[in-house]
């Protein structure tokens, strides 16, 4: 186990939105680091979910609520007493928007509101990560610019935008009642396009080319051309997991920052699209169905890691064509009706030396933490 999972043994993790796609995976990952694990979050939004497939429900501290119930979240606080705290809970699919706005900003910002507010009552609390997104920034879709972490905050459609105000909530709270020494550290990280097995969530090309190839059909792609930052899930829980760490040992750790990949990983759909059918095999193709009165969404949308490789001395250690044959290994498995339990805790442990000999490698101690 490297050093970064020893961290974690024994400390109190509360994970928001603990149910969905990357919630499960965190929780896997923080109970394969032998934490305390504390969920709280809506019930799984799918069905199937990875949340049921690895039986988290029955393996950790898990709460069924709504994020806007600020007297629930603050009840499972106060109970809890959690040493750290990461926040993906979250109404988090752009179409949805469009046809919920009013739910989506009261969850994505009261929500965020309400995390805050309880970790500003809750004095065992020592590091905070909310997890947004890469569509945070105001995108004008000028081809190959990567956004940095000081550019303006104005998402367009109600999803973004909602995430946009939620780091400008966690902003506000962070100046206003966490600026003094020994205060919980707070950050924001920005991640990219999440890819990663267990993801049932709609309107995702991933979850759609996973579909497609076990019901024996063809992939339709909504928008072939449409570019964004593509990464494999662990590999963004990975610095999730490193930032809160730090910071939780120094403060000067704590800030805003862009959790996405390389340039050469904000590919086009149809890019990806030929990846996963290549990887896939078996005579697999796809075909491009693009709508123009389809809601809008960026055609462009690349994150800069700069501020990120130069304080952590950390760098993608997988590109998007191992992601997606790690992908294809869990859709087989599934398909096959293997455990999935054990494939998981496999490629948790498999990318954990991955993750640590990359940061060896780009010269941090072996007591990097």
């Amino acid at each position: 186990m490297s050093l970064l999972l020893d961290f974690y043994k024994d400390k109190t993790v509360l994970v928001t939105g603990h149910t969905g796609f990357k919630g499960s995976w965190l929780c896997e990952v923080l109970l394969s680091a032998g934490a305390k694990v504390v969920g709280y979050s809506l019930k799984a939004p799918t069905d199937p979910n990875l949340f049921g497939l690895l039986n988290l429900e029955n393996r950790i501290n898990s709460v069924i609520g709504d994020i806007r119930n600020f007297d629930k979240l603050k009840q499972t606080f106060d109970e809890h007493q959690p040493d750290i705290v990461f926040h993906l809970a979250a109404q988090p699919i752009v179409i949805d928007s469009y046809k919920e706005p009013r739910y989506t900003f009261d969850t994505n910002v009261m929500g965020t509101v309400n995390v805050l507010e309880c970790i500003r009552l809750c004095p065992s609390v020592k590091s905070f990560v909310n997890i947004t997104t890469d569509k945070v920034y105001e995108n004008n879709d000028l081809y190959d610019h990567r956004f940095k972490e000081d550019e303006k905050l104005d998402g367009y459609d109600p999803y973004s935008n909602s995430k946009s105000c939620s780091e400008l909530v966690t902003h506000s709270y962070k100046r206003s009642f966490f600026n003094y020494p020994g205060a919980c550290a707070i950050s924001t990280a920005r991640a990219g396009n999440v890819i990663g097995g267990g993801d049932f969530s709609p309107h995702r090309i991933l979850v759609d080319a996973v579909n497609s190839a076990l019901d024996g059909g063809k992939l339709v792609v909504r928008n072939k051309n449409s570019t964004r930052p593509y990464q494999f899930v662990l590999e963004a829980l990975f610095v999730y997991l490193l930032i809160a760490a730090k910071q939780y040992r120094e403060e000067k750790y704590a800030g805003y920052y862009n959790v996405g990949p390389d340039k050469s990983d904000a590919i086009s759909n149809g890019d990806l699209a030929t990846i996963f059918c290549q990887a896939w095999g078996e005579d697999m193709g796809w075909i491009d169905r693009s709508d123009p009165s389809a809601p809008h969404e960026s055609a462009y949308l690349a994150l800069d890691n700069t501020l990120l490789k130069q304080t952590f001395n950390w760098a993608p250690a997988m590109h998007v064509q191992e992601a997606v044959l790690w992908v294809v290994e869990w859709a087989k498995c599934y398909e096959s009706g293997s455990n999935i339990r054990t494939l998981v805790d496999k490629q948790i442990l498999t990318y954990d030396k991955i993750f640590e000999d990359m940061l060896c490698k780009n010269g941090n101690s072996k007591n990097y933490l």
